[in-house]
């Protein structure tokens, strides 16, 4: 597994097992986009990644998949390019399927990224959550599953997850966003990012079958370096303040204290273990912000 770097047994093993799972009536095979974006990942690399995923299961299995794939998707703040994605998503999974004549339908579960979200000021995750959700909504996600404001430093907790219910309730009672199927279509700004973002996915996939394909490249630790790239890029515009996180690295309440509130360990966590590849790792962007605070409260 790519966020773990082993398989669960051996890729023999375990390839077996899943051929024996997709017999059995309505179990799918699912990707999980969401911990490319996590990491780091561009929009255009979450989806070439995942689709080259999927084609790794396509070459195994073909035909014998009969449900169609779940693919599991982090939506970030980026509203329009988000929702575009989505979108991007379906047609080029519909392109793949069709290659395989199997079903060109799929079932996309989004949920909102934790690549933005922070400990400090943390009553602003909730916008940063419901313009998320507005996005995998807005996109065509099949399911929405919010993601409670404090997530990532409290148990679970009824309070958390209330609000989290609420904020999709009243995106469905008062903001009437069940109301119109596919909202987005005919809108020339999303389409045309749709189809940009489609293109150059498509032409980062075939690079990468071309190469050897998504397990070769994960065994070479190319997409690992890839996805770095990128999260570095990413987190350097952040500690320059280009991308702002309000609360956080742009008007800080600095009397703000969390050392006595964290129920979770927020940041990144990492053990000494032996693995077959590298692993993908996800992190947000506030970590090293969030760690200098707490040390200096």
């Amino acid at each position: 597994m790519p966020s773990l770097g082993n398989w669960f047994d051996t890729l023999k093993n375990d390839h077996e097992q899943l051929a024996q799972i997709i017999k059995i009536p309505n179990n799918t095979i699912s990707i999980d986009l969401g911990l490319y974006q996590n990491a780091g990942a561009t929009i255009v690399q979450q989806l070439a990644y995942s689709l080259a995923h999927a084609n790794e299961y396509l070459n195994l299995f073909g035909k014998d998949i009969k449900s169609p794939l779940t693919f599991n998707v982090s939506v970030g703040t980026n509203y329009f390019f988000e929702i575009a994605k989505l979108r991007a998503l379906r047609v080029l999974w519909k392109t793949l399927a069709q290659e395989y004549g199997i079903s060109p339908e799929c079932h996309i579960f989004a949920m909102p990224t934790k690549r933005n979200k922070t400990i400090y000021d943390f009553n602003t995750n909730m916008l940063r959550t419901t313009t998320e959700c507005m996005s995998a909504i807005l996109g065509g996600a099949n399911t929405v599953c919010n993601l409670s404001y404090d997530s990532i430093y409290h148990k679970d907790n009824a309070f958390g997850e209330r609000i989290s219910r609420n904020q999709l309730l009243i995106l469905k009672h008062e903001s009437y966003f069940d109301a119109v199927e596919n909202a987005s279509d005919g809108s020339y700004y999303i389409e045309s990012l749709t189809l940009q973002l489609a293109e150059k996915a498509l032409e980062l996939f075939k690079s990468i079958e071309t190469n050897g394909g998504f397990l070769h490249q994960l065994k070479a630790g190319t997409i690992q370096k890839k996805i770095a790239e990128s999260a570095k890029k990413e987190q350097d515009a952040f500690d320059a303040g280009d991308i702002t996180l309000l609360g956080t690295n742009k008007h800080p309440n600095m009397d703000d204290r969390m050392k006595d509130d964290l129920e979770l360990y927020p940041f990144l966590k990492t053990n000494s273990r032996k693995t077959l590849i590298q692993p993908i790792l996800e992190r947000r962007l506030a970590e090293t912000i969030e760690q200098n605070r707490l040390k200096n409260e």
